[in-house]
């Protein structure tokens, strides 16, 4: 089985090694292709305006001077043309991608990517900030990812389907089990602006992003991470909301 890495925190991130050494433990062929630079909350960016460069940083290791996207695209038509990837892994992120983050999250965009060009494809993230653990468990994404994955590989999905796998962030042993759940939705605004006077006049803002827990219902991907549980949620790109497409129709 050929495997292809990718993922948006960057290729020297600590998350895209614990992902190699994830893959290494289901097959010897192991590809990564992934920015050179953070590309957190790329969504499904695409460089259509800019040149994408591609460096060679290592065997069967390189970047681009891109998004998640553009590095799944740039893999798939320059690296391997006439040998695909048989699976595409993106991650592990620093940090959940759950409920409203899918929409915007690159590590999430990458596995899309993957999917839309006909390989299956999976997302993997590490949450933190919920347990109250110092430093991100990195260990637990390692202990449990291999059998995560063969398992998603044995069940099988639907070809336009891309499983987002979030790992609570708890020591090893503390992970309860697996569920399959269902995108949740936090009761709250996650999002916010600091604004700073700028020493020459006006202002300029950071955007922020909070990460405190809501109170999400039980099949949720939020409920499952809250509680200790590696969270599943099969996900796909038909954002439609049928029971509004069907009242306009009437």
């Amino acid at each position: 089985m050929k495997i292809l890495l990718t993922n948006d925190d960057g290729v020297n991130a600590r998350g895209i090694s614990v992902l190699r050494e994830i893959a290494l433990q289901i097959s010897g062929d192991v590809w990564t292709c992934a920015p050179d630079t953070e590309q957190s909350a790329a969504s499904r960016g695409v460089s259509l305006h800019n040149p994408v460069r591609l460096k060679k940083i290592d065997e069967r290791i390189y970047s681009v001077t891109g998004t998640p996207t553009d590095s799944v695209i740039v893999a798939m038509k320059a690296l391997m043309p006439d040998s695909p990837p048989d699976l595409i892994l993106s991650g592990v992120n620093r940090g959940q991608n759950l409920a409203e983050d899918v929409t915007f999250s690159g590590t999430v965009a990458g596995a899309l990517q993957g999917m839309q060009m006909g390989v299956p494809s999976v997302a993997l993230s590490l949450a933190r900030g919920f347990q109250g653990a110092s430093s991100l468990p990195w260990e637990t994404a390692l202990a449990h990812g291999p059998q995560v994955l063969r398992d998603l590989l044995d069940k099988g999905w639907a070809k336009n389907v891309v499983p987002n796998v979030n790992f609570p962030d708890t020591p090893v042993d503390g992970v309860k089990g697996v569920q399959f759940t269902r995108q949740g939705h936090r009761d709250f605004q996650m999002t916010g602006v600091d604004r700073r006077d700028h020493p020459r006049g006006g202002d300029y803002f950071w955007l922020t992003y909070g990460a405190k827990k809501s109170d999400p219902p039980q099949g949720t991907d939020l409920r499952a991470i809250y509680d200790g549980y590696v969270s599943i949620t099969p996900l796909h790109t038909d954002l439609t909301h049928e029971d509004s497409l069907a009242k306009l129709l009437t």
